[in-house]
């Protein structure tokens, strides 16, 4: 599969996998942004991309960096669909309660996944078939 991607930015390298077998492209930092404890911002990435049809972006956070700053998305993961064309900004959250996060220009920030997605056609039941679940949800494994 080929995504097409329009570098808003062209002193940045474009998005790429950081080792055979990854799923995720890095997304890099367009801007400086520090953010204080318990802030958020919309950090631009310089880069707009052309999901092919039947396809979404979704944009997921960097594990270590959150693991140790505390940083985080606000609307994990994001969503890029289809139409859109405009540059991904990352919407970064600072969970930290102490400590600002400095983000500089060109690091990683995030990472983009592009899937596969269903359209569906909706279809009004009265009644929904059972299930071994059914309704049980928030900790009814007992977890």
């Amino acid at each position: 599969m080929r995504l097409q991607v329009k570098r808003l930015d062209p002193e940045l390298p474009l998005p790429a996998y950081a080792h055979e077998g990854d799923a995720g492209l890095d997304l890099l930092a367009a801007e400086d942004v520090t953010l204080k404890p318990g802030e958020r911002a919309a950090v631009p990435t310089g880069i707009a991309v052309a999901i092919p049809d039947g396809y979404a972006g979704f944009v997921h956070a960097r594990s270590g960096r959150a693991l140790k700053e505390g940083l985080a998305l606000a609307n994990a993961p994001g969503l890029i669909d289809t139409g859109y064309r405009g540059e991904i900004k990352v919407i970064c959250a600072n969970l930290d309660p102490h400590s600002p996060i400095d983000i500089k220009r060109g690091e990683k920030i995030a990472q983009l996944v592009i899937q596969a997605v269903a359209r569906v056609e909706l279809e009004e039941a009265d009644e929904l078939p059972e299930s071994v679940r059914g309704e049980g949800g928030f900790g009814s494994t007992g977890r």
